[in-house]
């Protein structure tokens, strides 16, 4: 029998740069954000001043090269850093993850050295965001029931329809937004095709949506097309390429939404194990009843999974092995973990987590946006069980 070689270079410790970065970023998080995001959570407000913070912080384009503006870290370093905001807030994470990987994310990987160089520095110091223009009333699941159009004239396109449920597109410092639009291919055929439309083109306008349930404190829009004329030269890739690009983008950004499924379990558990710690019934700790305590240690249990599996998926995107499948898991188990967690976080809490006073209350209502945004969680098992062979 064949003697078996012995592994020996399995190391589940992050590197001294990945700590610091956790910790610069939980520090912030606890000292700027925290005391301010109920306030804004309350008034529904989007913060200016945490997003300039963020970007000087290297927090914007954290994973982009330094000759573009970015931190030149790895995509691991980024995912701890929206888990790190997630922790504490749902609403900055998603500011931070939407323009990380849909806005900046697109025009790096398939943006022509012209267009890296025209937009990216901008879009890496906190003072200016971009937005991913692909969902639309009638194209959420189904990316590619897409109405918006793009009509070839001379050197243009003429774009017309709109976009909904879009993060980061009508605060004052967006810049513009990547819009996946229908054109026509050779005889005709349908196709798609990703274009960079800039603000204040003549036709292109942004309306701010209001009455969320969750990430209140983060910008959420429409955007509309009326006749709006771009040159061909902002098209994004090569026409016809858009539901890839669009598609693909998805797959790195499912890992941000992971992340902030992750920190948001991990900011739940931790409200929950204090309070359990602190509220006395029967003249004890509630956490020393069996029942809270085995409650606890679920919630302790699915997270340690949780990061584990999420920061070995973010290695292999690291490492430029395929990771698809394992974004989509990573995806779905975070986002519908931090359910579960959040759900017995408030159940801990009693009547008391039902209060906005409490902070749970918060977590409770921010994670359920996870299982629906960047591709619901049927979509995930889709995803899933394509590549599993079903």
């Amino acid at each position: 029998m064949k003697k078996e070689k012995h592994i020996t270079n399995m190391n589940f410790n992050l590197s001294e740069e990945h700590e610091q970065i956790r910790n610069t970023v939980r520090d912030f998080a606890e000292k700027k954000i925290k005391p301010v995001a109920q306030e804004l959570d309350e008034k529904e407000q989007f913060s200016y001043d945490l997003t300039r913070e963020m970007g000087a912080m290297g927090l914007f384009g954290i994973y982009l090269p330094p000759k573009y503006g970015g931190a030149g870290m790895d995509y691991l370093s980024y995912i701890i850093a929206v888990e790190e905001i997630a922790r504490v807030d749902g609403s900055q994470a998603a500011t931070l993850a939407a323009h990380n990987s849909l806005g900046i994310g697109p025009i790096y990987n398939y943006g022509s050295k012209e267009q890296k160089e025209q937009y990216l520095p901008k879009l890496c110091d906190g003072t200016g965001l971009w937005s991913f223009g692909l969902t639309e009333p009638e194209a959420g699941s189904d990316s590619r029931a897409s109405k918006t159009t793009a009509v070839a004239e001379k050197n243009d396109w003429v774009i017309n329809g709109n976009k909904i449920f879009i993060t980061n597109g009508s605060v004052d410092i967006n810049l513009g937004a990547t819009v996946q639009a229908v054109t026509s291919g050779p005889n005709e055929k349908k196709e798609f095709t990703t274009i960079i439309v800039e603000k204040g083109t003549p036709g292109f306008s942004q309306q701010a949506m209001h009455g969320k349930m969750m990430w209140r404190a983060s910008d959420t829009s429409q955007l509309f097309f009326d006749n709006c004329r771009v040159s061909k030269k902002n098209t994004l890739g090569r026409p016809g390429q858009g539901s890839k690009i669009m598609l693909q983008t998805l797959d790195a950004g499912r890992l941000s939404i992971a992340a902030m499924g992750l920190g948001c379990a991990q900011g739940a558990y931790e409200l929950a194990l204090n309070y359990a710690q602190e509220r006395k019934q029967f003249g004890k700790s509630i956490s020393k009843f069996q029942a809270v305590s085995f409650s606890l240690a679920d919630m302790a249990t699915k997270i340690e999974l949780a990061r584990t599996f999420l920061y070995k998926t973010c290695w292999l995107k690291d490492t430029k092995k395929p990771f698809s499948k394992e974004a989509a898991m990573a995806k779905l188990y975070c986002s519908e973990i931090a359910k579960e967690i959040t759900d017995a976080a408030v159940q801990i809490h009693g009547g008391y987590g039902l209060m906005k006073e409490y902070n749970v209350e918060r977590f409770y209502r921010d994670q359920r946006l996870l299982q629906i945004g960047e591709g619901t969680s049927e979509i995930q098992r889709v995803v899933i069980a394509k590549h599993i062979g079903c």
